[in-house]
C-alpha cells in the first residue's frame, strides 16, 4: 500500500490527567502515516484524485485544540478515527507525543504509536 507521511504537526491543546493541563495546556507533535492508493493521482494529476494534506493538517490542530480528554491514547484514537473518515484512506499511523510530560526531573517525551485500518463492511 502506498502512504502520504506528514511530519511533526505541532500543536497546542489541553489534553492531560492533571487539571493544570486542562487549563494551561500544552504542546503536542502529531507524526501520521496515512495508507492508501497513489497511483490514480500520480497518474492524474489531479487533487480531487488524492487525500489533501493540507485538509489533514487542518483537522488535527482543530482536533487537538478543542478535544479535551484526560489520556493522550483517547487523543490519538480520536485522531485516527477522523483520519480514517476520509474517503480514499485505508489505514493511518499515529504517534502523539507529549512534548513536555509533567513529570518531575524528567525532560524527555511521552509517544503514544497506534495503527488502525478502516474496516471494511461490505462483506
Amino acid at each position: 500500500m502506498d502512504a502520504i507521511h506528514i511530519k511533526n504537526i505541532q500543536c497546542y491543546g489541553y489534553t492531560g490527567f492533571f487539571p493544570e493541563e486542562k487549563t494551561l495546556g500544552q504542546r503536542f507533535s502529531i507524526d501520521l502515516t496515512i495508507g492508501l492508493g497513489l497511483l490514480t493521482p500520480g497518474e492524474s494529476d489531479k487533487l480531487q484524485d488524492t487525500l489533501d494534506y493540507s485538509l489533514v493538517v487542518d483537522t488535527i490542530k482543530t482536533l487537538v485544540k478543542q478535544e479535551k480528554p484526560d489520556l493522550i491514547e483517547r487523543l490519538a484514537e480520536i485522531i485516527a478515527a477522523k483520519i480514517l473518515s476520509f474517503p480514499l484512506t485505508q489505514s493511518v499511523r499515529v504517534q502523539l507525543t507529549k512534548v513536555a510530560a509533567p513529570i518531575p526531573d524528567f525532560n524527555g517525551q511521552i509517544t503514544i504509536d497506534i495503527t488502525r485500518k478502516k474496516v471494511d463492511t461490505n462483506h
